[in-house]
């Protein structure tokens, strides 16, 4: 099924974007060291808790999802980062990780609508009313 196949890439996406975002949290250094270190566990909490929801609708809709490291690097769209400290870097990444998520669950929105999957159409819908306000936010703090 489409549906789960562009599941099993967001997936993928967010494992990867889940472990550099512990990445920057460990290493963030400098002025908003604070805020950001701080904010950086809240995002990636919330990236765990997406993928095992994510991992859970793949399995209703009677598919495996991937659960192997080396699987999701081999079809993520996001890459593993360095050890990065600047915090202007950082937020740079995040934002292009969300747009890119948000993308995603706009095609998989599509895929679901086709196949009167409701239930992955209001997963995605309650990601995607979240997610635009994060890169709302995330922007605005990014303004200078």
């Amino acid at each position: 099924m489409k549906t789960t196949l562009q599941l099993s890439q967001l997936l993928a996406d967010i494992q990867v974007a889940y472990t550099n975002l512990r990445g920057f949290h460990w290493n963030i250094k400098g002025r908003e060291f604070y805020v950001l270190h701080s904010k950086f566990e809240d995002i990636y909490n919330d990236l765990n808790e997406k993928a095992d929801e994510i991992a859970e609708r793949i399995l209703m809709l009677g598919e495996t999802p991937a659960h192997n490291y080396s699987d999701y690097l081999k079809i993520s769209k996001i890459k593993e980062t360095g050890i990065i400290s600047d915090g202007d870097k950082a937020l740079g990444l995040i934002l292009d990780y969300y747009q890119s998520f948000m993308n995603q669950e706009k095609e998989i929105l599509k895929s679901a609508a086709e196949n009167e999957d409701e239930v992955t159409i209001a997963l995605m819908t309650d990601y995607l009313k979240e997610q635009e306000k994060f890169v709302w936010m995330l922007k605005a703090f990014m303004s200078k």
